[in-house]
């Protein structure tokens, strides 16, 4: 369920430490988030070990993106889930030597076949800046729709960004 010949999805081991520290500590991915400071390794350390790999009590869950051959090269997060409700936020990062492979649009697939058959989650959403438009493509590409566009909602070194909201009901 949560692999495929091209990419399988997996908790984070203690090996993932250095890709998390380059992804968290990224400052052109820091306004697409809610991260405004640094991450020291050790707090991402503790992260990894406190952990409880239960989404319903965490109310989120980080997947490694491993490909085929073993390489670790991006994460998927749900995040906010509302258990009343039934959904929660998706967002992805794949390293930026992979991007454009097809690893996102598999990785998507591979989680929303996850949450719908094991998690009961009914319905997956994502806030995408409007001008990040590789990711908006994506979301598109894998059967999200654009169901809204949030004016100024996000603050980046370059201005006020909108974004657009992508909705996919299982």
């Amino acid at each position: 369920m949560l692999n495929s010949n091209k990419l399988k999805l997996r908790a984070v081991e203690p090996e993932d430490l250095d890709l998390m520290y380059l992804v968290e500590n990224d400052t052109e991915l820091w306004q697409f988030g809610q991260a405004s400071v640094p991450f020291s390794h050790y707090a991402l350390k503790q992260y990894i070990a406190e952990s409880t790999n239960d989404f319903f009590h965490d109310r989120q869950l980080r997947l490694v993106l491993e490909t085929a051959d073993g390489n670790s090269v991006g994460f998927v997060d749900l995040q906010k889930y509302d258990p009343q409700h039934h959904r929660a936020e998706v967002g992805i990062v794949v390293v930026p030597e992979k991007q454009r492979q097809g690893l996102a649009t598999e990785a998507l697939r591979l989680l929303a076949g996850y949450v719908s058959n094991h998690l009961g989650i009914h319905q997956l959403y994502a806030l995408v800046p409007k001008s990040n438009k590789a990711s908006v493509g994506l979301f598109k590409k894998c059967g999200y729709k654009e169901t809204a566009t949030l004016q100024d909602w996000l603050k980046s070194p370059k201005g006020w960004q909108s974004v657009v909201v992508f909705q996919q009901i299982l």
